[in-house]
Parts: C-alpha cells; structure tokens; sequence
C-alpha cells in the first residue's frame, strides 16, 4: 500500500485532467474503473482507508452513474474528469447539485463531490455540509 503525502496528493488534484464531456466518454471510463482497485472518497465523510474492487466497486460506481444521470438531467456529462482518459488513476466527480463555479474570480473553485484514487486519497477541506441525501447515498441503488 502507499503511503499518503497530502501535499503530492493534492498537487495531483490540481494536474491536468481530461473531462468526459459526452456519456459515452463516461461509460467508457467506468469500464475501465471496474476492473481495478479504487480508493472511493465522498467529501464530507471520513477517508477510504481500503480500496474497493469486484462487486462492491461495481456497485458504487453503478449507483454514482445513476445519480448523476438523475440530478445532472443534460444530453452532455461535463462533470467527470480523469487525470488520464485511457489509463487513470484519479478521478474527480462533481456533485451536480453543488457545482458551484469554476470560473468564479478569485473565489477557489468548488471541490468535487467523490474522488477515485488508484493511492489513498488524502484529506480535501470541505466547509459544506454533506446533505443527509447524500450521506450513504449508494445504499439507495442497491437492489
């Protein structure tokens, strides 16, 4: 397991990304996803000290997909991006109903809602509250 330097890890989160503009682009990527191993962070909630992999990965990014087809209602995606589009190994997911601006002045930029990481992820200061609808939010998709 790698240990985790917060200050690499969030040099990373400011890298460059690629964003998947259409669905398609996003199913693709979650393909990939599903076969390895994820570190799967929810701002606001503590730190994945595990990674998922196999079903229970599956199961998650299934049930993030659905809610992000559901509140991000568009025929465009626009709200995932990938450090690498063919191999990643971070990702970030915006929450699209807490989007925020990306181009808001001198503002910082609103965080992403989850983050996937292939290394342990570290701590991303939130000063939003998580909504109790989005606290355990995957347990709504299970079947």
């Amino acid at each position: 397991m790698h240990s985790t330097d917060p200050a690499a890890f969030h040099a990373r989160l400011k890298g460059s990304f690629t964003g998947m503009l259409q669905w398609q682009q996003l199913d693709a990527l979650w393909g990939r996803v599903k076969s390895g191993t994820w570190y799967f962070y929810q701002l606001g909630e503590e730190l994945p000290i595990t990674p998922l992999s196999g079903d229970e990965l599956a199961r998650r990014i299934d049930a993030l997909d659905a809610l992000l087809h559901r509140d991000h209602d568009y025929n465009y995606c626009g709200i995932v991006y990938a450090d690498d589009a063919e191999q990643p190994t971070l990702i970030k997911v915006y929450d699209p109903n807490n989007m925020g601006s990306s181009c808001s002045g001198n503002a910082a930029p609103s965080p992403p809602g989850w983050i996937l990481s292939t290394t342990p992820p570290a701590l991303i200061e939130t000063h939003a509250p998580t909504p109790n609808n989005r606290r355990r939010w995957w347990q709504l998709f299970a079947k």
